[in-house]
Formats: structure tokens, C-alpha cells, sequence
């Protein structure tokens, strides 16, 4: 089975993809095999040529799946298609185009579109975490995102949430990460708090591509930022519990509701001690979808 992903270059959008993928090679009895390839080298007039001789140099081999995850991807995965109308054609969002003209979109529920036989709807964006259970009790992983479109910092707001954490957790091990969004001045500010010897500190620019992936393998617990959507359920498809840190908001959208919604639900909890978060899910949201590929 031959998976062909059409990369936009972006991480997070990269990630859905190969979570996918690694929970469809999990599931396969039979090897399945990846290949990306960019949207720079997919110009829209040489895949129109390639729908009338049926195949397209760059692929290793006829594409089963052809993944897509952002609005630029999206005319070509269909085109794709046509050159391969064997492969099932994927798109991990809710897209600009009819959802019928995609064999499946994968979206969030939060993007409130209703499940059919071309919509798959999950909790959160998918991603390629599994848990290894190797969590270690009372060790705490704070990630920090930072100002968003809904979302503004508020210093004040964060290190007042920090401060109840080390206080309330008196025994526990802290790990403190920040995010490309969070602001520059903030860790100065962090560094002139009483607290600030309980916490060790990760600045995002220090850490390597995959820290936080296992980072959230040792954790018993994360608190992350509200702003930081994908990190909360990469947390919980992790396997640990998870709190949520809020900060001020912009204004109120279907992402801020989904938020509040996974609190109401008891998947995530706003409490401060580690003993009251809500206990670990089994949330494999990618082995659910690859499930549902792979019978059809």
C-alpha cells in the first residue's frame, strides 16, 4: 500500500499526515510505504497533462491514498486523483470544496460539519503520538503558547496560574517550555519570581525537533495555554492528564468553544492540583480513523 502526502511545508500540518499514515502501518498487515512530495513541485498545468497519460513521473510508485492538510493542497489532491482514480483521495480539514468531490475529509468536530460517508469528524487535529506509558508520577510539563487571533498574553494572567501550580504541587517535578508565539520578554520576567527555582526551563529555541513529543511520554501531567489546541490533544493522545491554563481572549469561535466544550466533557480540567485532573483517556484518535480506511 502506497501513501502519497502533498506537503504545503508546514510541521502541524505535516504531523496529521504522518499520524495517519503510522496508524494505517500500525493496523496493515501487508507494508505500507510513504512518500511526500511538495506542492512546489505539483504546478497545476503539469498534473492536468498527467490526467490524460494517467500517471506522474515524481511518484515511486501508483498512489492507494493520497493525503492532503491545508487549503493550498487541496486543487491538487483532486487532480491527483484523476490522474489515479484507483487511489482514495484525503483531506485533513474541512475544505474549500464540496466534501463529496474528496473519497474522505477527515475535519474537527469543532469546524461543526456533519459525519457521512466522506466525513470523518475526530477530536482535535490527528497526530503521530502513541502512548509508550512511560509516564513518571508527580512530573509536570508546563508548555506555554503565546498571542494568537483569539487569543491575547497577559503576563500577569500566566505566572499568577504558575505560581498556583508549584504551590499546589509541592512535591512534583516541573518542566516549563514556551512556543515561537510566546513573547520574547516573558522568561526575564519569569526569572525575577520566587518560584522561579522550582521550574526547569526549555525555551523552544533549545529544544530539538521531538522534545516535547517526549517530553509528554515522562509526564504524569501538562498543563498547556488555551491557545495551544493541537498541544492539548497531542497531550491526551499521549496518555496523560491535562490541564489547561487560560489566558485573556479576543473574542469567542468555534476554537474557543471546543475548549470549553473538552472541559465540560471531562477530557481536560481548569483545577491547579495534579490529584484533581481528570484520569488519562484512551484517546487514539488516528487508530480510530485508520480503522475506519482500512474496512472500507
Amino acid at each position: 500500500m502506497h501513501i502519497v502526502y502533498v506537503s504545503d511545508g508546514k510541521a502541524g500540518h505535516r504531523s496529521q499526515a504522518v499520524g495517519l499514515y503510522k496508524a494505517m502501518q500500525r493496523q496493515s498487515n501487508i507494508e505500507v510505504t510513504f512518500q511526500e512530495i511538495s506542492i512546489q513541485e505539483l504546478p497545476i498545468f503539469s498534473l492536468l497533462k498527467a490526467i490524460w497519460a494517467r500517471r506522474f513521473a515524481l511518484f515511486e510508485k501508483k498512489p492507494d491514498y493520497i493525503f492532503g492538510v491545508g487549503s493550498h493542497t487541496q486543487a491538487r489532491v483532486l487532480l491527483l486523483g484523476r490522474v489515479y482514480p484507483k487511489a482514495k483521495t484525503v483531506i485533513m480539514m474541512k475544505p474549500n470544496f464540496p466534501v463529496n468531490w474528496f473519497d474522505y475529509a477527515i475535519i474537527p468536530q469543532h469546524d461543526r460539519v456533519k459525519e457521512s460517508m466522506h466525513v470523518i469528524t475526530t477530536q482535535g487535529a490527528l497526530n503521530p503520538i502513541v502512548n509508550e506509558n512511560r509516564h513518571q508520577p508527580n512530573r509536570i510539563l508546563i508548555a506555554l503558547g503565546g498571542n494568537s487571533k483569539r487569543h491575547q498574553w497577559n503576563d500577569e494572567k500566566v505566572l499568577s496560574s504558575i505560581q498556583r501550580l508549584v504551590e499546589n504541587n509541592v512535591h512534583a517535578t516541573f518542566i516549563l517550555t514556551t512556543s515561537r508565539r510566546t513573547p520574547d520578554t516573558f522568561l526575564e520576567t519569569l526569572a525575577q519570581q520566587n518560584f522561579y527555582s522550582k521550574l526547569q526551563i526549555f525555551p523552544v529555541e533549545h529544544t530539538p525537533q521531538g522534545w516535547v513529543f517526549e517530553e509528554m511520554q515522562k509526564a504524569e501531567a501538562v498543563w498547556v495555554t488555551e491557545d495551544s489546541v493541537s498541544m492539548i490533544f497531542e497531550a491526551l493522545t499521549a496518555g496523560c492528564k491535562v490541564g489547561i491554563i487560560k489566558i485573556n481572549r479576543l473574542k469567542e469561535d468555534r476554537i474557543t468553544c471546543s475548549i470549553d466544550q473538552i472541559i465540560q466533557s471531562n477530557l481536560v480540567s481548569d483545577q491547579t492540583f495534579i490529584e484533581m485532573l481528570v484520569e488519562p483517556h484512551a484517546f487514539k484518535e488516528a487508530e480510530r480513523v485508520a480503522t475506519y480506511l482500512l474496512a472500507q
